[in-house]
């Protein structure tokens, strides 16, 4: 194996995974009216400590912010999520759950929590925990580097 081939395989082994994990997270909440991303994007805002614009969103996805603001605008039109004034900025609004955002939120939250648990039946906890480890390094270091790329000068 040449340098970079074990690194190159787990990539590609992520890509493959997060299409399948995509899928799966399209048919546990497409009766929902939701599909994957927009999942991902009220999971985000329901999490969140506080309110926050939809760059700080994107930021905390790792996504652009021009997609997190398409799928907000999605998630508003149907009655999701609203956009309320952000006293720190005019222009950046703050994105914030309704009822029926939180309703249907509980739902798919309810749904994911028995899915992951049958998804990890068999699995060694430690292997799982040690997974996500190397992700999460793999994903700072990239982090990082993108950080430390936009500091260049052109």
């Amino acid at each position: 194996m040449k340098p970079g081939d074990a690194i190159t395989d787990l990539i590609l082994e992520s890509f493959r995974l997060n299409g399948c994990l995509l899928a799966a997270g399209d048919a546990l909440v497409q009766d929902l009216g939701l599909t994957s991303a927009r999942w991902q994007v009220l999971g985000a805002v329901a999490m969140a400590p506080t309110a926050s614009p939809v760059a700080h969103v994107a930021r905390t996805m790792g996504l652009s912010r021009q997609n997190v603001q398409r799928i907000a605008n999605e998630l508003q039109a149907s009655g999701l999520v609203e956009f309320a004034p952000n006293p720190h900025h005019q222009r950046a609004k703050l994105v914030l759950l309704t009822g029926h955002g939180r309703a249907v939120y509980a739902k798919a939250a309810a749904r994911q929590a028995p899915w992951a648990s049958a998804l990890a039946e068999g699995l060694p906890e430690d292997a799982i925990e040690e997974a996500t480890g190397l992700l999460r390094m793999l994903r700072r270091r990239l982090e990082a580097d993108t950080a430390h790329d936009s500091e260049r000068p052109a």
